[in-house]
């Protein structure tokens, strides 16, 4: 028998069935901490855990009245994160702006200070071993990490929600509350 849908089983957690919600839980537990993480950035890491647990205690006490209406359970989730998280950063003092795009304004898009790759990690020379693979990748996962904090908050939510949590542009746009064409500027900024 093949695994009940996200809606599937938030009706049955809604309807009072707890394990429904543990199946729904331990299948986005991950992904949904790695974008709140990822999104809040190094500035605010310390609150990742309050925002993923606000997340999820939003979406228990909205098991009653939730409905699809067009959107998928994931992306509900996320968007529920991606407002949780704003909030967290506006609480820090952080200043937030979501409503303003680069393609909006007619300006440029963002570009990062200095040569794109300068602090890229030099490839492993020859085939030396599996160790200096691993030292490599780590680094260029760094790198890569490094870059996406650097990036405005729309651009960066846009390639979480795209490219780490696997959304397509539609549902995408649906989460960040945008248009189509406002979620694909974000993207390829």
């Amino acid at each position: 028998m093949p695994d009940p849908s996200d809606d599937q089983l938030m009706r049955a957690f809604a309807a009072g069935d707890g394990h429904a919600f543990e199946r729904l839980y331990a299948r986005h537990e991950q992904a949904l901490y790695r974008f709140v993480r990822r999104l809040l950035g190094r500035a605010a890491a310390n609150q990742a855990d309050e925002v993923f647990q606000d997340t999820w205690m939003r979406a228990i006490e909205a098991r009653a009245s939730w409905q699809p209406q067009g959107a998928a359970f994931r992306t509900w989730l996320f968007t529920i994160a991606h407002h949780r998280a704003i909030d967290c950063l506006r609480r820090s003092g952080r200043e937030v702006s979501i409503d303003c795009d680069e393609d909006d304004r007619g300006g440029a898009p963002f570009e990062p200070a200095g040569a794109p790759w300068s602090a890229w990690p030099a490839a492993p020379a020859g085939t030396e071993g599996q160790a200096d693979d691993r030292l490599f990748w780590r680094r260029a996962g760094q790198q890569l990490l490094d870059c996406l904090e650097g990036l405005p908050l729309p651009q960066k939510t846009a390639f979480l929600l795209h490219h780490d949590d696997g959304l397509a542009v539609d549902e995408m746009a649906r989460a960040l509350e945008v248009g189509f064409e406002t979620a694909k500027t974000r993207l390829r900024y």
